[in-house]
């Protein structure tokens, strides 16, 4: 395809100042020191912020950089595309397939179905938030599992406070492959490292915090006595979904990490509850019968199912077999879907690695563009990688439209109904598509602009120190973006600068950014309006900011030692090679 044309290309200036690294980076962070400022200081809406930083990233790589307008602009159009293909592809029929089982009452039998299993509120906080929430963030992630187990405990007589803290608490280990690894494949395509290996050191990480995050949740319900009483259900949770999270993300399916994890988990509780059982005391038990605040829909997520008053005669429902079966059906259609689609040889085929190569089995369908009109060429000399994968078939998004199609037979959905609550599903993630193709947009601008290298080089200049620093830089993206998968597209490439500058593991300090930034969940403006809105406390979200701060800090400073003590001959066995 050659017209005889010679294209120009960009080469990137790390020091566009000149002889001031320290100056260039003043410059180079403005972008995301307004769009932080935006979100958590003026408090403007994140889809609106997030599109005023991305101008700012624009004017300081047209202006600052000496990247032409052309390229600029086209650097985050290439970033916006992959916003929405495939991430927002996934969220989209998550969502989707979320709310079928809303709109035929299946939810709320899985909901009693899980409530069986144990009165005892403590318990029901592991069940719920913790396994139920992890499979509902390895679906959909972006504020769903917030939203979804906090109504959850209402209905099961947990006061509102409590419930949104359990939610958000909980809603940590499971977050870096959740979506179906979307924060690991956004990673890997900001910092062009190998997705089996990013996947795999998250999993060398995130398992241990799993370990503790049970443990913190009956604490929160009932603080020192529920430690005391019921510290070994919570361990067996948190060690069989650690292990198996583990095992999934290094052996099997990054992909499918959370789905494995959460269902082992939850299985593993359900054994043990049969074997033992805690001393329940009266005042955490169920109370079915008392009034709780109705819940509302959380504006910055999806909407929650059911109010938030729980009766006893409700709760006395008895659900046949058969009904708790299609309950379940949807989730279970999505693991063969996408088992079939990832582990069968035939079905999963081989997929291209460039170019204008061609793919086998679902892969025949996928195609590796270089993005048209962008060539970059780093500070280096070697020309930056601007390609863009379209798997049509092959992609998670597309696996949960196609499991989503396979669920309407069994709960007897009609086709009128399906594509009805597949627009209310678009108009309800219409500002979150927004959000997350204008952070991509941003994070795209400065990356081949090089405003994240300058960034990266002048931050290795701490050194082997750098490593013990790096958690917080995720944890920073995703308290203020709300989300791990943005967190990453702004800060990957950067961790990846700063590694290989300070002579540290790329691999290691690009994980680390994920890990950390799974602590900033429960503390981000966009999730603790959700969590708010969905328990009917809309307005108090300081309330629960304050409840989940030190849980945040704390669990941070842990995974802060951790990935130091990986960076160093002590735990250097960890890292993925």
């Amino acid at each position: 395809m050659s017209s005889g044309i010679v294209l120009a290309s960009y080469t990137q200036d790390y020091d566009p100042i000149g002889n001031s690294l320290g100056l260039s980076s003043i410059v180079a962070v403005l972008p995301l020191v307004v769009l932080f400022v935006l979100l958590g200081v003026v408090r403007m809406r994140a889809w609106l912020a997030s599109v005023i930083g991305l101008a700012v990233s624009l004017v300081v790589a047209i202006v600052f950089y000496g990247m032409g307008v052309g390229d600029a602009l086209n650097s985050g159009l290439l970033g916006a595309a992959f916003g929405f293909f495939p991430i927002m592809w996934i969220v989209i029929n998550a969502i989707w397939v979320y709310n079928l089982t809303v709109d035929t009452g299946h939810f709320d039998v899985l909901r009693r179905s899980f409530a069986s299993i144990s009165d005892d509120q403590r318990i029901q906080a592991i069940i719920i938030a913790f396994c139920f929430g992890a499979l509902m963030e390895a679906l959909a992630g972006f504020g769903t599992p917030v939203a979804i187990s906090s109504v959850m405990l209402m209905a099961l007589g947990f006061r509102p406070l409590k419930a949104a803290a359990v939610a958000l608490v909980a809603n940590t280990a499971p977050v870096a492959f959740g979506a179906l690894a979307v924060p690991i494949t956004t990673l890997a395509a900001v910092t062009k490292l190998p997705v089996d290996d990013l996947g795999a050191m998250v999993g060398r990480q995130t398992p241990i915090l799993a370990v503790f995050v049970p443990l913190a949740l009956v604490f929160i319900v009932d603080g020192k006595r529920g430690l005391r009483q019921c510290w070994p259900a919570a361990l067996v949770c948190g060690l069989v979904f650690g292990i198996a999270q583990y095992a999934a993300s290094n052996f099997w399916s990054i992909p499918l990490t959370d789905i494995i994890a959460a269902l082992a988990s939850a299985l593993a509780v359900l054994a043990f509850s049969k074997l033992w059982r805690p001393v329940t005391p009266p005042d955490v038990t169920e109370q079915g019968g008392e009034p709780q605040p109705t819940a509302a829909s959380g504006a910055a997520g999806p909407e929650p199912t059911g109010g938030g008053t729980a009766t006893r005669v409700e709760e006395r429902v008895v659900d046949s077999r058969s009904e708790v079966l299609k309950a379940y059906a949807p989730y279970l259609i999505i693991i063969v879907v996408f088992v079939l689609a990832t582990r069968v040889p035939p079905i999963t085929g081989v997929a291209p690695t460039k170019p204008g190569a061609t793919g086998t089995g679902l892969e025949a369908a996928t195609w590796i563009v270089n993005w048209p009109g962008l060539h970059i060429v780093s500070g280096t000399g070697a020309p930056v990688s601007t390609t863009f994968k379209i798997n049509i078939l092959s992609a998670a998004g597309t696996l949960l439209l196609i499991s989503g199609l396979l669920t309407l037979p069994v709960l007897r959905i009609g086709v009128g109904h399906a594509l009805r609550t597949y627009w209310r599903t678009l108009v309800q993630l219409r500002t979150a598509i927004v959000t997350v193709m204008a952070v991509l947009a941003l994070g795209f601008v400065m990356n081949e602009s090089g405003q994240t290298q300058t960034l990266g080089l002048w931050l290795a200049g701490a050194g082997g120190l750098f490593a013990l620093l790096s958690p917080i830089l995720g944890w920073l993206g995703t308290a203020v973006t709300g989300s791990d998968t943005s967190s990453n597209s702004l800060f990957g490439a950067l961790q990846v600068s700063a590694a290989t500058s300070a002579h540290l593991s790329p691999t290691l300090l690009a994980a680390a950014n994920s890990s950390g930034g799974v602590l900033g969940k429960m503390i981000s403006p966009q999730n603790l309006a959700i969590a708010a809105g969905a328990v009917g406390l809309a307005g108090r979200e300081g309330e629960s900011f304050r409840r989940v701060l030190w849980w945040s800090i704390g669990f941070l400073a842990f995974m802060c030692v951790l990935v130091y003590l990986q960076s160093t001959p002590v735990l250097s066995w960890m890292v993925v090679a």
